[in-house]
């Protein structure tokens, strides 16, 4: 039986291939883009493949945004949409930092709080994050993201323990590096700020990921999760990046400075 799906940040990346890949497994979809240019265009994209979705603008910044998706009867809520600011924790500017939270902690988390009361009313639903390998490692030039999707690993893992008893189930999945786009023009972005005015790290010694995997892999491991009737709590991909996440978090235990 399909189910009703809210994809945030479905105009690209994870939240594009996984809104028209559920559509095209009979799921009723709901793809909220940023931007009106990007419901055009991804209508336009649904259409071509034959498929039937949903398209609205949801910034999930905007309030009134919000506020009108709340009125939608969902059975999942993939919280997918995010953004991706890189630089050296001591000089990232303070708006870029405060920024990356309002849209990867504080929007994300009331889109799974408005959703949160209905499904917990029905006695059912799932709420479906996107947090990041970055979430469960430590990230030198990446702290800003990184501390991001820590913050939604401890706000996933209480919010399950609290819904649990209720019948709604929350997940993560954490992608490693995937050919999105997502990766590059994150790494690109302290171009914006680095270097105006004295530095205080001098070097920035990765400023482009060599080896990203296809994102076939992880949309897929999206949508199982989705669909699954008994999923991970955590889904990471690719299997190589959760081995290294796990040798890294026993070692840290050890770690003398």
């Amino acid at each position: 039986m399909g189910k009703t799906v809210l994809v945030t940040g479905a105009a690209t990346g994870f939240g594009r291939g996984a809104a028209l890949g559920l559509a095209e497994r009979g799921h009723r979809v709901i793809a909220g883009c940023q931007i009106w240019p990007q419901v055009w265009e991804l209508r336009q994209a649904a259409q071509s493949g034959g498929l039937a979705l949903d398209v609205i603008k949801l910034d999930v910044l905007n309030e009134i945004d919000r506020g009108n998706v709340f009125g939608r009867e969902i059975d999942v809520l993939f919280n997918n949409a995010g953004i991706m600011e890189s630089g050296p924790m001591a000089e990232i500017p303070m708006s870029v930092f405060r920024s990356v939270f309002e849209t990867n902690v504080f929007a994300a988390l009331a889109l799974a709080q408005g959703f949160a009361r209905a499904m917990v009313r029905r006695g059912a639903g799932r709420i479906v994050w996107t947090s990041s390998v970055a979430g469960l490692v430590k990230v030198p030039f990446d702290g800003a993201y990184a501390a991001s999707k820590h913050a939604v690993e401890a706000i996933c893992s209480a919010m399950r323990e609290e819904l649990e008893p209720y019948g709604v189930e929350v997940l993560t999945v954490n992608p490693g590096a995937y050919r999105t786009g997502f990766n590059d023009t994150g790494m690109e972005s302290m171009d914006q700020w680095w270097g105006q005015g004295e530095r205080v790290i001098d070097h920035w010694p990765v400023r482009k990921l060599t080896r990203q995997h296809d994102p076939a892999e992880m949309i897929a491991a999206i949508i199982e999760v989705i669909e699954a009737e008994h999923p991970r709590y955590r889904t990471v991909r690719p299997g190589t990046a959760e081995e290294m996440a796990r040798k890294e978090q026993e070692a840290e235990w050890d770690l003398q400075i």
